[in-house]
């Protein structure tokens, strides 16, 4: 069994070897998919066995500050990469249809490239949102879906800073910039406390938002099943399969988490008194803030 793997692996090396981007040499993590997979496998095991366990007969980490600066940084890194998608491409001659990767190196190929890599270090950096979880024993938070779609987006951009650095497959990407810019953006105004919560009244359209994310993605890939397209078709499948597995994980959520809520509200509604201002403050910040 054990050679079998071997040979696997070392067949996987000589197809990236031969069919790599040379661009990409000697930009952080591209020499190999390994240290990538390693650390996705790290996180998975740090925050669902180690972090837990760790954090057992331990108080909750005081980490507001640490948080605020953390997800207001998010915004500004995610809001830059995403105007790199913007004027590296989208915003400068991308097709929605059929658009290849330029593998030139022209300025504008070569600022595509940098972007898509600043993309693939992003999705390490996101680690940190499910470590606060840890620090702060969130654990309910730390979903099957939470932990599978950090876990697994490093890994699968490696492939897409290796191989097709830009082109068609960039569009899922600098939509789920935007949607990060507006994610962080809730998280970090949540963080400061009950007197920014007049500003995120749209807190309950983050994961429509989300959904939504999906659905478009998805429609984007299918067209590409039914056109002549010079871009690699398997990653047109790869981006599918993605877009899919996440869209109705996300609306399951969605339906299980609004359920619950409806339900929680009703039973709320008739068995307890009015709340008076203070109680009202002390759920709207337990509600966007510590649930966050």
């Amino acid at each position: 069994m054990a050679g079998y793997v071997t040979a696997a692996l070392q067949r996987l090396d000589r197809f990236t070897q031969e069919y790599k981007d040379p661009r990409s040499d000697g930009l952080f993590g591209m020499s190999s998919l390994w240290p990538s997979v390693a650390l996705c496998l790290l996180y998975t095991l740090a925050v669902t066995v180690v972090g837990p366990w760790w954090m057992s007969n331990r108080k909750p980490f005081e980490i507001k500050g640490l948080m605020i600066a953390y997800n207001f940084s998010m915004v500004a890194f995610c809001g830059y990469i995403l105007c790199e998608f913007l004027m590296s491409g989208w915003l400068t001659g991308y097709s929605l249809r059929c658009q290849p990767v330029d593998y030139s190196e022209s300025p504008q190929a070569l600022r595509m490239l940098r972007a898509c890599h600043l993309f693939y270090i992003s999705k390490f950096v996101e680690f940190v949102d499910t470590i606060f979880f840890v620090m702060r024993k969130k654990f309910t938070h730390i979903s099957f879906l939470h932990v599978f779609h950090h876990g697994i987006m490093p890994a699968s951009w490696w492939f897409g800073v290796k191989f097709v650095p830009g082109g068609f497959g960039t569009f899922h990407a600098m939509l789920n910039c935007f949607i990060h810019v507006v994610m962080y953006l809730y998280y970090g105004l949540a963080a400061m406390g009950p007197q920014y919560h007049k500003y995120i009244w749209w807190k309950k359209h983050l994961t429509k938002m989300q959904i939504g994310q999906f659905i478009i993605v998805t429609l984007h890939s299918v067209q590409l099943l039914f056109i002549s397209c010079d871009y690699p078709i398997i990653f047109a499948y790869w981006i599918l399969s993605y877009a899919l597995i996440f869209l109705f994980m996300f609306l399951n959520f969605y339906i299980q988490a609004y359920r619950s809520r409806s339900r929680k509200e009703e039973s709320n509604n008739s068995s307890k008194l009015p709340d008076d201002g203070i109680a009202g403050s002390k759920k709207l910040y337990n509600e966007h803030y510590k649930s966050s």
